[in-house]
């Protein structure tokens, strides 16, 4: 899918370029393109300077973390609701902690990282399933609840956000974690609803009667604050979130008595490990995108889409950010690079860019996560894992957009 989609990107700029130059009569615009080609490239070596230092810093915080026992705290924590979402996984066995790991990387915004433990998740559930064809149900529900991308801290969008120059890259903790409760609330209830899970278990009802209640209360307290005391106090709790989960993960470990500074350095490791993987696959994504734009086909197609929305009497502010919402489905480094191009083109605290950001940070790749997680496996019938993960992203889209009209509308 990623081949076609990446050849595709490079056939159909061939063709908007060869249509402006013999309809239009615009001869430079071969010219536009190749120095985009060169541009993006240099733009993908400056994003990976950033990236480099980002997740390696995060990779061995969460190294002292999981030393420290945080993760397996964690994972007690949880073990009774996971119990009754996944009754066929035994507590105590290795698949909890797994997937519990793997959730916290994803709440810390490093789903590169989250993807190895990931798998290693994926692998142990799959010695519960008693088909090596068909996908089971708590492998679903894992699925399902990866793929709706729920991000408490997104620190990769603020990494982006400061390497484009953003004077406050935390301005969209607010919105992103208002859009992720969405699209993970929505895939919950899908499975759920599919699965037959009991929703009305007393365990189950009292984590999700506690975050509906947490989040309506909060909900009710941003909706009494202006757009300007709403922006400011998004950036205010990001900042302190990050740095309070920081200060929290050394002490704990210094504490438990955890060499915090070689704890560090070994977890650095693996994050540099995979930061330098990303390359590559960033280069290829931001040079398509890049031709696709300089071509003219990008904004040809946008403004189709800004007709019809204009049409239908509904603002069409969100317009330029959807590139990134329609290709994340497929490829993570695809959607990265819209949302990278968009914040080129229209300034990273534009509109269109901080959607495009929302977005990023409250959808996952649907597509690439299934293929990725159940090729590991052998897993062939995916059953209604695709239906509720797309159903899970089609309400974090949505959510993302409408939370950025209330703070920056």
């Amino acid at each position: 899918m990623l081949n076609r989609l990446w050849l595709g990107f490079f056939l159909i700029a061939a063709m908007a370029g060869l249509a402006q130059w013999g309809l239009h009569g615009n001869v430079q615009v071969f010219q536009e393109i190749v120095a985009s080609l060169f541009g993006m490239a240099k733009l993908s070596v400056e994003v990976m300077i950033v990236l480099f230092g980002t997740l390696t810093l995060w990779m061995g915080l969460l190294k002292v973390a999981e030393q420290a026992g945080l993760v397996d705290a964690l994972a007690r924590l949880l073990d009774p609701l996971f119990a009754r979402l996944m009754p066929e996984v035994p507590r105590g066995h290795p698949a909890t902690g797994l997937m519990t790991m793997n959730f916290a990387a994803n709440m810390l915004g490093l789903d590169n990282a989250a993807t190895p433990i990931g798998l290693r998740a994926m692998k142990s559930l799959q010695t519960l399933n008693p088909s090596t064809h068909t996908a089971s149900n708590a492998q679903i529900l894992f699925l399902v609840l990866n793929a709706s991308s729920l991000t408490l801290l997104p620190v990769t969008i603020f990494m982006y956000r400061v390497q484009q120059g953003a004077p406050d890259p935390t301005l969209v903790f607010l919105p992103i974690l208002l859009a992720t409760s969405a699209s993970t609330l929505v895939g919950l209830l899908s499975v759920a609803l599919l699965q037959r899970i009991r929703l009305h278990d007393p365990v189950v009802l009292g984590w999700l009667g506690g975050f509906a209640l947490l989040m309506g209360g909060f909900m009710a307290l941003l909706a009494s604050l202006s757009a300007a005391a709403l922006a400011s106090l998004s950036s205010l709790l990001g900042n302190l979130t990050l740095f309070g989960i920081i200060v929290v993960f050394l002490c704990i470990g210094a504490w438990r008595k955890v060499p915090v500074y070689e704890s560090f350095i070994e977890g650095a490791k693996d994050g540099f490990d995979v930061a330098k993987s990303l390359l590559p696959y960033l280069v290829a994504m931001l040079c398509a995108v890049g031709v696709l734009r300089a071509s003219g086909a990008l904004e040809f197609a946008l403004e189709g889409v800004r007709w019809t929305v204009q049409a239908l009497g509904l603002d069409t502010a969100f317009v330029d950010a959807l590139p990134t919402a329609l290709v994340k489905p497929f490829s993570g480094s695809a959607a990265r690079a819209m949302m990278i191009e968009t914040m080129q083109a229209h300034g990273v605290d534009s509109f269109p860019a901080l959607v495009a950001a929302t977005i990023q940070g409250s959808t996952e790749t649907t597509f690439y996560v299934v293929a990725v997680y159940y090729g590991a496996v052998g897993i062939q019938r995916v059953r209604h894992t695709v239906g509720c993960a797309l159903l899970s992203d089609l309400a974090g889209v949505i959510a993302a957009i409408a939370v950025c009209y209330w703070f920056f509308g």
